[in-house]
Parts: structure tokens; C-alpha cells; sequence
């Protein structure tokens, strides 16, 4: 049991350089700007909006598990107070959004049987909405 907790609380402790946070910053402008661009134009590729979303992932978690530039325990429980607020709204937001979605498209747009929002929504938003608190929580410390 011993190792199994060692394990456990090394994952839990895992974080990257505070220099990943800019990587991850540039990823995600990068690929976001790509994913505009591609909206205008008529590049129709499906795999490749998928791999953008993913990248978008995956920048965004590489600034969320990177350290901060002093980090301290104080730092450490607003890291965890941000990702127990992000995780409250993300499901929040789970629950939500399809009944917004119903409602939105009923009563303003024509009726839209396909109302269903991805995994990409959600990761996202649960990832932004950890960043945004964690940057909140440290400012107002």
C-alpha cells in the first residue's frame, strides 16, 4: 500500500518548468490562429480540425500543470482551488449547455435535432476555466 500511495502522490505532484508555460502559450495561439484561418478559407480537411483541437489540448494543460515562477504552498492551494472550482463549473457546465443549447435553437433558430457538444468543449473549458481561476486566485491573494 505504501508504494501504491508513493505513486499516487508523486503523480499528483507532477508539474512542468515554468519556461512549458510560454510553449504552451504560443501552441495555443498558434493553433488557434491556424483554426481561424482555416475557418475562412476552404480548406476541408476533417482530420486535421481534429488534430488542431487536440493540439489546443494539449496546450492548454501544458500551462495548466506548468509551475509558477515562485512557487510556494500558498501557490500549490490555489493550483488546487483552481482545479476544484474549473472541475464545479465544468459539470456544471456539462449539465447546462445542452439545455441552453434546446432552448436557444427552439425558440430563436430553427429546430436542431444534432444539439450535442464534444469532449473538446468541456476539456476546454474546464482547462480555461482552471487557468483563469488559478490567475484570479493569485492575483487576489
Amino acid at each position: 500500500m505504501d508504494c501504491e500511495r508513493t505513486k499516487i502522490e508523486k503523480w499528483s505532484r507532477f508539474q512542468l518548468p515554468n519556461r512549458w508555460k510560454t510553449i504552451g502559450v504560443l501552441l495555443c495561439l498558434a493553433l488557434f490562429v491556424t483554426a481561424i484561418v482555416l475557418k475562412f478559407t476552404e480548406f476541408e480537411v476533417g482530420w486535421f480540425k481534429g488534430v488542431l483541437r487536440r493540439g489546443i489540448l494539449i496546450g492548454l494543460l501544458i500551462i495548466s500543470i506548468s509551475k509558477d515562477k515562485n512557487e510556494d504552498e500558498m501557490i500549490v492551494s490555489l493550483r488546487s482551488k483552481a482545479y476544484t472550482l474549473a472541475f464545479i463549473f465544468g459539470v456544471v457546465f456539462t449539465l447546462v449547455q445542452p439545455l441552453l443549447e434546446y432552448l436557444i435553437h427552439n425558440f430563436v433558430f430553427e429546430a436542431n435535432p444534432n444539439n450535442t457538444f464534444s469532449y473538446f468543449e468541456v476539456l476546454s473549458f474546464m482547462l480555461l476555466m482552471h487557468i483563469v481561476f488559478f490567475e484570479v486566485l493569485k492575483r487576489n491573494r
